[in-house]
């Protein structure tokens, strides 16, 4: 298991945003290439990306941010919001992306997801957003009526590179993941899971990796410091050896 830190894009700016909601927001970083940087001192290899605004609006919006990470050659990064055509998939990934994240175009329009997940294959992650058993989609602004574990094992047919996992509820709240979902979900599927929202502290980490899944994102726990992304890394690195 490994931890890939978080930077949610909003204005150019590092934010979180509590539950996805657009109007709790929390700045943490102004530039977000120094905060790539500090990840990267810290010892992360992997860097998770997230276009708020592109997610609001179906395209990318903070491309320039994106690009500057990109070339720093730092990380393998997955970047996802706002991803709904052919173009800025290959956009991203010509700008050096390891996996790009496709999220409600997959659940609107699923044959032309499965279309591209062959044409790009191993460099699409499917992005699971979720409020309780429901997948929410353009920007977690909406609810669909597609059932998580339903979707979830369709989509599993698919070459993907993985399955990013996020219950909404947890998300910035630093309440713990949801073991319970997360399990079930991991048991369904033979594709890769990464889970994301709600980690908070190690312990969370050690549960995370009992449960096999392949990566977890971390985003405000080391925003706020009750959790230092050395140690999370250390901590998912000894438990894949246990």
């Amino acid at each position: 298991m490994y931890i890939i830190p978080a930077i949610d894009l909003r204005n150019g700016k590092c934010v979180r945003l509590i539950q996805g909601e657009y109007h709790r927001q929390i700045t943490y970083q102004d530039n977000p290439v120094k905060q790539a940087e500090e990840f990267s001192s810290a010892g992360a290899r992997w860097l998770h990306i997230v276009d708020l605004d592109g997610a609001k609006v179906g395209k990318p919006v903070n491309i320039p941010a994106i690009s500057a990470i990109a070339n720093l050659g730092l990380f393998k990064i997955e970047v996802g919001g706002g991803l709904r055509d052919e173009d800025s998939i290959k956009r991203l990934l010509d700008m050096g992306a390891e996996r790009v994240i496709i999220g409600t175009k997959a659940v609107s329009d699923f044959e032309w997801f499965s279309e591209i997940t062959r044409k790009f294959s191993g460099k699409i992650a499917l992005g699971l957003d979720a409020r309780g058993s429901k997948v929410a989609t353009h920007g977690w602004t909406q609810d669909s009526s597609q059932l998580l574990l339903d979707f979830a094992i369709e989509a599993a047919k698919l070459p993907l590179a993985a399955i990013i996992y996020t219950d909404i509820s947890r998300d910035g709240m630093m309440t713990g993941p949801n073991i319970e979902r997360t399990k079930v979900l991991v048991d369904a599927v033979e594709v890769p899971v990464v889970a994301s929202g709600g980690v908070k502290e190690l312990s969370d980490i050690k549960k995370l990796a009992e449960l096999g899944v392949e990566a977890a994102i971390i985003g405000r726990a080391l925003y706020e410091g009750t959790l230092e992304l050395s140690e999370a890394i250390n901590a998912a690195r000894n438990s894949a050896r246990q």
